[in-house]
């Protein structure tokens, strides 16, 4: 006789006479108990529990177990990501792509460099005209976080990197991890922007880096763990940022203030509102640093 779907023909050797049939996975196992939804017997083992009564596994799989979509029970972060793997495979390629500029400057020389770096508005000599993000090579503000010229300066920020990294992507997840870094670093370009002098160059992963020390300092606070190992990191930081010759400050205060804002919304959001406010938080970091971006390219080129 062909099999019902929905209703599998039970194993011939659950049934013993009139008493309780064997689970429908452990025929040996005589069970009173049957799923809600499906009806078949199920044993301790093979039980979940649902809004009324108890379902069986492949019922829950399949989304109706719990009467919930089957996402609604996979694992998640503290900020609602999904659990991955590989928690550091987006700090992998991040570091990839950093290391992969870098080759490409030692490969070029100073050219890419030129055509890359954030700077507000200059004259460049060798193209004879006006270059920078107030001449609309925005791309600069995204260019400049990946760029590197000196080995000092990208060991640094892949060692950084590589520490902040992991344990952020595992807590928030792949995409909001990937959101913070982006959103951070441009942060970091836009105040560098606004305030530094219109023809100096800057450059480097500094400003995503410090957003992500900034999320770490986030994280540990609501997790309420010891917050004294990640603020002596970051007042040394800050103490080598401000006394250090050379340094673009503003790129690491900018990515510091937006990092640890949208960490905020990430990991304090309400469970039944987090895509919304992890959406709005995002979103208005990027309004934020449009208008920043704005107001400074309306007082170069007004």
């Amino acid at each position: 006789m062909d099999q019902v779907p929905g209703s599998p023909q039970e194993p011939q050797d659950a049934r013993g006479g009139d008493g309780p049939q064997g689970c429908y996975r452990h025929p040996d196992r005589p069970t009173g108990v049957r799923c809600t939804r499906c009806d078949r017997p199920i044993c301790p083992d093979c039980m979940v529990s649902a809004s009324v009564g108890f379902q069986c596994q492949e019922c829950v799989r399949g989304g109706s177990g719990t009467g919930h979509a089957p996402q609604a029970t996979v694992p998640r972060t503290i900020a609602g990501g999904t659990i991955a793997a590989d928690p550091r495979l987006v700090t992998k390629i991040l570091l990839g792509l950093n290391a992969a500029v870098f080759l490409a400057v030692l490969a070029s020389g100073a050219e890419l460099v030129d055509r890359l770096d954030l700077l507000g508005l200059a004259f460049d000599p060798n193209r004879y005209q006006l270059v920078g993000v107030a001449e609309g090579e925005w791309y600069r503000l995204v260019t400049a976080m990946f760029l590197h010229q000196q080995i000092p300066h990208i060991a640094f920020n892949i060692l950084s990197l590589w520490w902040l990294g992991p344990p952020l992507e595992a807590a928030l997840g792949r995409l909001r991890f990937t959101a913070l870094y982006l959103i951070s670093g441009l942060g970091g370009s836009a105040l560098s922007y606004l305030l530094a002098a219109q023809n100096q160059p800057s450059l480097g992963a500094s400003g995503a880096i410090f957003g992500l020390l900034g999320a770490t300092a986030v994280l540990l606070r609501r997790l309420n763990y010891d917050m004294k190992p990640v603020l002596i990191l970051l007042g040394l930081n800050l103490a080598f940022t401000f006394l250090w010759p050379n340094i673009a400050w503003q790129a690491h205060v900018g990515g510091l203030v937006v990092g640890a804002a949208v960490a905020f919304g990430m990991v304090h959001a309400p469970r039944d509102r987090r895509a919304v406010i992890h959406v709005a938080t995002c979103v208005l970091a990027l309004l934020a640093i449009g208008a920043v971006v704005w107001v400074r390219t309306l007082q170069l080129v007004g």
